[in-house]
Parts: C-alpha cells; sequence; structure tokens
C-alpha cells in the first residue's frame, strides 16, 4: 500500500487487549474514523483474562475467540476498517519479548502508513505490564518511522475516588491533572458508539459495569499525552 498525502490520512490504535480500544479511547477512534481511516493492532486476544459474565460458565468455548470475536465487534461500531492481532500470548509481554512486539508493530504499520498513533500512556493507564509494554514498543517504533508524525497517548484524568478503590494491581496509576493532559477530545456526540463498543465486550460484563459507573459522574472526554515530530 504506498502512502498517497492526498488520500484520508491514516491512524492506527495500538493496544494490549480486547477491549482496551472501547473502555479507552473508544469515542476518539469513533470519531476519528468520520475523517480518517482507522485500523487496530491487538497484541493479545485477552485469553487469561476471566469470564465475568455468567451466560458464559455453561458453554464449553474458549475465551480467545471469544474476545476476538468481540472486538471485531466492537471495531465495527466504532468505525474501524480493519484489526489485526500480533498473536501474543495474554499476560506474557515483557523485555524478552519488547523487539519481537516492536517488529510486529513496524511491520504493519509500514504497511498502513499512519500519521497518528493512538497507544497507552506510560504508565499502562491501569499499570497492567501488558499495556505499559505496548506503550514503550509504540513509543519505540514511533521514533523510527518519519512518515508517522504524531503519537498519541490515552490518560486517565485524576479521580480520587477511584484511585483510592483501586485494589487489583499492585500499582495503579493516579492519572493526569488537566494541566498535564495535551489533548482533550470532546466525545460527547459518539458517547453513544463508545457504549454500544463496550457493551461488545460481554464476556467482560464486570468491568463494564465499574467502568460505566465512575463514567457517569465525568466529563464525556477522553485525554491524551501528544507527541509531534
Amino acid at each position: 500500500m504506498s502512502y498517497n498525502p492526498r488520500m484520508r490520512k491514516t491512524v492506527v490504535g495500538i493496544f494490549a487487549h480486547p477491549d482496551d480500544e472501547a473502555f479507552g479511547p473508544g469515542g476518539t477512534l469513533a470519531k476519528l474514523s468520520k475523517t480518517h481511516d482507522v485500523y487496530l493492532l491487538c497484541a493479545t486476544k485477552g485469553e487469561v483474562g476471566q469470564i465475568q459474565n455468567p451466560e458464559f460458565r455453561i458453554k464449553n468455548q474458549n475465551l480467545s475467540k471469544i474476545r476476538e470475536e468481540e472486538l471485531r465487534n466492537a471495531a465495527e461500531i466504532l468505525g474501524v476498517k480493519k484489526v489485526y492481532f500480533l498473536g501474543f500470548k495474554d499476560g506474557t509481554l515483557s523485555n524478552n519479548l519488547y523487539h519481537e512486539l516492536s517488529a510486529k508493530i513496524k511491520r504493519h504499520l509500514m504497511k498502513l502508513k499512519p500519521e497518528t498513533l493512538i497507544t497507552f500512556e506510560p504508565q499502562g493507564v491501569s499499570g497492567h505490564i501488558d499495556h505499559i509494554a505496548v506503550s514503550m514498543a509504540t513509543s519505540f517504533v514511533f521514533w523510527k518511522l518519519p512518515f508517522v508524525k504524531n503519537l498519541w497517548q490515552a490518560c486517565r484524568l485524576y479521580s480520587k475516588e477511584r484511585f483510592e478503590k483501586q485494589d487489583y494491581f499492585i500499582y495503579f496509576p493516579k492519572g493526569y491533572n488537566r494541566r498535564e493532559i495535551d489533548k482533550i477530545v470532546d466525545t460527547t456526540k459518539f458517547w453513544d458508539k463508545k457504549i454500544k463498543a463496550m457493551m461488545c465486550h460481554k464476556s467482560q460484563l464486570s468491568d463494564i459495569k465499574r467502568i460505566l459507573k465512575f463514567a457517569e459522574k465525568m466529563p464525556k472526554e477522553e485525554y491524551f499525552l501528544v507527541t509531534k515530530k
């Protein structure tokens, strides 16, 4: 695929697991899809994650297949043109895989020629090691490819209530104050699409309910740290 500057510009979202795209910058992805060609790279299929929805417990189904289908359905709602899975196992992204992960990301980006990448902020938003690894690898590749001009790293606005209630991850980042955030995207017009995309991840029902409980109290905005070349 050759790069033509007169074509619609391309955005690639790079995440670790199915649901990262919708639970994170889903509104922004939906908004960008109106004016850009949006693609997703997903490092794993989330196969180690727990099934949080009782309706799946009575079925003998493969979790990786369930979550792959959920992501494809969510991506369609968000206007994503195509999803690419990178083939890593959920929960395994760490130092020994950084270069392999970066190489696979780079291989796809060389074909897609995006102007903008969207991924996690350096602390992985939630402190999840897979998120952090994907953020680091994406940042590494960003500086290697001259046609990529913008790196948007999705972050969370600081909320004392949300921070104090977290007890799952060993390290849960506090989030960022508004003055530390480079870009705020108003997702009001795309909020319904974001929610519909989130609801596609039916196996993760508990997370959906938890996130929506906090989201109802927050502005319909998404936040990014931005690096430009």
